[in-house]
């Protein structure tokens, strides 16, 4: 893997190597880093997974257009996560008049629509004597279940990107289980990369994605304290050190200046405006 800063422009194409650029690296309040967005990379294909209340802004600094991404996956229902979404369905009906596809189940298709976009954007018009749906802004594209043990995966393309669905543990910090959390997922790309989103510790899933798939790269969601609702710097540092070694840590404090990833066995903090280029397989 090599690492390198974005030079000006953010590009929505490559040679063909499998890209990750982060938009941003910090946390939902982060003042310094933007919020954890990540711009996949390969080829002719690109996919955004997440599009926070910062993400729009945070593109136009590497001289990129939210209606120049065309395909989005949303891991969950935090304003980090899907803040700037609704400016994506406004912009694409409004101005650039293209639908942007979002892959989305149908489970979340509806959580995300009934309890977060709805209110801004049923009631613009009307469209055949009703309100606006979803499928007015966007083109769904269905991810394929293909297993519900241990935890329900999907599976669906963009392209030449394979992304892997996997639910994860997220809200509310008394959840117990990924089954009595809200709606929330991971990602696996290439079956070489693993995205957990946002999680809290959750070394049983990290188990099963290393058992099952050859991971080259993690980029973990951290918090610099105990409790809440994502895994801490603290429990993190407890993993295997063959885990730690080649794991970046992402969606952190304006305090990251008071860790030292390196020091305790990690691969570092990923940097917003760096590409993680993984080569070809």
């Amino acid at each position: 893997m090599t690492i390198r800063k974005v030079k000006s422009n953010v590009a929505l194409t490559n040679s063909g190597n499998l890209e990750i650029f982060f938009i941003g690296a910090g946390s939902a309040f982060s003042k310094k880093n933007f919020q954890t967005n990540i711009l996949i990379v390969k080829g002719s294909d690109h996919l955004l997974v997440d599009c926070g209340t910062l993400c729009s802004y945070a593109l136009t600094q590497y001289n990129c257009k939210i209606a120049d991404i065309q395909n989005i996956l949303i891991t969950h229902s935090h304003a980090d996560h899907i803040g700037g979404l609704e400016e994506v369905a406004l912009t694409g009906r409004y101005i650039s008049n293209r639908k942007t596809k979002l892959f989305i189940t149908d489970e979340y298709k509806k959580i995300l629509w009934d309890q977060s976009l709805k209110g801004g954007c049923s009631y613009g018009e009307y469209v055949d004597k009703g309100f606006m749906s979803f499928d007015d802004y966007f083109t769904q594209v269905r991810p394929e279940f293909i297993s519900d043990s241990p935890r329900p995966l999907y599976r669906t393309k963009v392209g030449s990107i394979d992304i892997k669905l996997y639910r994860t543990k997220h809200i509310p910090d008394t959840a117990g289980t990924w089954e009595n959390s809200f709606y929330s997922v991971g990602i696996l790309i290439d079956d070489r990369i693993l995205f957990p989103g946002d999680t809290k510790f959750d070394k049983e899933l990290l188990d099963w994605m290393f058992a099952c798939y050859p991971i080259e790269w993690v980029f973990h969601d951290c918090q610099f304290f105990g409790g809440g609702v994502h895994a801490s710097y603290e429990e993190l540092k407890t993993l295997p050190d063959d885990m730690k070694k080649n794991m970046f840590l992402c969606h952190y404090g304006d305090n990251f200046k008071n860790f030292n990833p390196l020091n305790d066995g990690f691969a570092g903090f990923a940097c917003r405006g760096h590409y993680y280029d993984f080569g070809r397989t």
